[in-house]
């Protein structure tokens, strides 16, 4: 639940004495060096033109986050700042306030003890929202303060449009499916929109990274990917089916008559005040359409090397190839395993005011400011290769690949990080020395990359254990025998104590005993050891031995050290790793 203000209370915030005046806004940013002066200057040139507050400004302009606001505004209301995505709230609750007044005034009930109703507000200063609450309800309101798009992602995503998903399905059999198949322009009251409305939240406040709907005989399975497992939602009747293919395949821009071959199409479902992306896979099966949406909701995602879950060692050696002014980085993994966010993370390190940054991307997963960033479209030509050739003539000094393909990328790749460009990229192998006898295989001379490719990381995703239910096991020694990890244990805690935990399963958890997921690193940096192996057609062996002999740990071993520091288990390394 979420925490309570410990200064505002009553019917407003209150705040302390101060003979000095608030700074503006704007003049504190400017102060604290998150916006230079040329940004505060249009800034307030379009405040006063869309006659907007300015952190709404700001924050559409790019200048700077939606926390850095909520953060200068909680400072100066006195009151805490709290996460209203990540809290459980009693229907009841929720029910105290309207949705429309709930929306208009950006404000969410969280909680009621003692006659006092805490409520989160985007501006911690509307004592008309403040007032006009504490009318209805007849309770005194505290305020906390939240960002206002987690405020109205909140929203939709716990007033769930006054129904559940079942309750949703039973109105839509029994006022007929027929019509909701038949009428392609469906009204924004049909219960079919709703329901593909709530599966879509429902994914989305599961955190889920696929919604897949499945058709079987005399049924049809909603399932959701979520922590890289799959887990069943909702089980539907039949004569579902039809209708919310065809809702969904509508809203993805897909043609509805053909269902005998296999169509892709992206969808932008408004969730709240922010926007995510799905990409739509339709494939014929022999029950019908089989559908997967893939979710690209990057609301809330912080891109810094500290958050990745690079191990001490790991970070400060990532972090110096990335103040390189050239060479190719390339970061391997399996579909699903985080590659993208860490090329993110390592290009948001990169000072793109005094460097020409460009990406191609496949799809654009997340908006970053003062860079080019370019969609690749094979339909048109535009493929990774053609892009990267034209790329090339706009004068990069910084360039982002969303992926290796084919033969001429790679060699393009490789030959514009010997000409004085940082080259970011990833490429599908299993361990990060199986990178380079794979650029061999796609064609690119073994003597041009040792000077190169300048690191590679190989990555891959685990469950993190609950904290909620997490207990220590009695035995780590054993455990890890059992494993015949003791050797690897060893090299991994030096003192030789052995401490490991599980999650015995919670509601939080689902029961599985695992909430969210932790990446695991290896990060092998080339360097002039690696010469001769590369030239000489050295064995994959080999030049992991010579990585490793340059300090590289190994995944496993990287898991295995998260497993000793109580975020993962060995099982789910294990289960991941070989």
């Amino acid at each position: 639940m979420a925490r309570e203000a410990t200064i505002s209370q009553g019917r407003g915030p209150v705040t302390a004495v101060d003979t000095a005046p608030p700074k503006p806004l704007g003049q504190r940013l400017l102060d604290d060096g998150l916006i230079d002066e040329q940004q505060l200057d249009l800034a307030l040139r379009e405040q006063k033109r869309q006659r907007r507050k300015l952190g709404e400004v700001l924050i559409d302009l790019g200048f700077v986050p939606p926390g850095v606001i909520t953060d200068a505004l909680a400072s100066e209301a006195k009151t805490e700042v709290v996460d209203v995505l990540g809290v459980s709230i009693d229907p009841d609750v929720m029910a105290l306030i309207d949705y429309d007044l709930a929306r208009r005034h950006r404000v969410l009930p969280l909680m009621v003890e003692d006659g006092v109703l805490t409520v989160a507000l985007g501006d911690a200063f509307d004592v008309v929202a403040i007032d006009q609450i504490e009318k209805i309800t007849g309770l005194v309101v505290r305020v906390v303060t939240a960002a206002e798009s987690d405020i109205l992602e909140a929203l939709a995503l716990h007033y769930a449009q006054g129904q559940s998903i079942n309750e949703t399905i039973d109105r839509i059999l029994r006022e007929g499916v027929e019509a909701e198949e038949e009428d392609d322009g469906l009204a924004d009251g049909s219960p079919m929109i709703r329901l593909v409305d709530q599966i879509i939240a429902l994914g989305i406040k599961q955190k889920a990274t696929d919604i897949h709907v499945e058709p079987d005989d005399r049924v049809l399975r909603i399932r959701l990917r979520v922590d890289g497992v799959l887990h069943q939602e909702v089980l539907a009747p039949k004569p579902i089916q039809l209708p919310l293919t065809a809702r969904l395949k509508l809203m993805a821009g897909l043609d509805i008559t053909e269902k005998r071959a296999p169509q892709d199409g992206r969808i932008r479902f408004a969730n709240g005040q922010s926007e995510v992306d799905l990409r739509v896979s339709t494939l014929p099966t022999n029950h019908g359409e089989s559908l997967v949406l893939r979710i690209l909701n990057n609301a809330g995602i912080t891109l810094s090397l500290e958050g990745l879950g690079f191990s001490q060692q790991d970070q400060e050696r990532f972090s110096g190839i990335m103040q390189r002014p050239y060479g190719m980085v390339l970061v391997t993994g399996p579909t699903g395993s985080g590659k993208t966010t860490t090329l993110y993370t390592a290009l948001s390190q990169v000072d793109a005011r005094a460097r020409s940054v460009f990406t191609l991307e496949d799809p654009i997963e997340y908006a970053i400011g003062n860079i080019r960033q370019t969609q690749i479209r094979p339909e048109v030509g535009m493929d990774f290769a053609a892009g990267l050739r034209a790329l090339l003539r706009q004068d990069p000094d910084v360039i982002l690949v969303g992926e290796i393909r084919d033969t001429e990328t790679a060699q393009l790749a490789t030959r514009a990080a010997l000409t004085g460009h940082l080259v970011l990229s990833t490429l599908h192998t299993n361990t990060a020395a199986g990178v380079i006898p794979r650029l061999i295989d796609m064609g690119v001379e073994r003597y041009l990359l040792p000077g190169a490719l300048t690191a590679v990381v190989g990555q891959r995703l685990v469950r993190r254990t609950c904290t909620s239910c997490r207990e220590e096991i009695d035995d780590a020694e054993a455990e890890l025998a059992r494993f015949h990890l003791t050797d690897t244990a060893g090299r991994c805690a030096p003192d030789g104590r052995f401490r490991l935990w599980k999650g015995t399963g919670c509601p939080g958890c689902r029961g599985t005993g695992y909430a969210g997921r932790q990446a695991i690193y290896e990060v092998m940096i080339i360097d002039e050891t690696f010469h001769t192996a590369i030239v000489e057609e050295a064995p994959t062996t080999e030049l992991e031995r010579i990585a490793r002999a340059g300090g590289m740990k190994t995944m496993l071993e990287d898991g295995i050290s998260k497993a000793l520091n109580g975020l993962t288990t060995v099982e789910e390394v294990l289960r991941i790793v070989r």
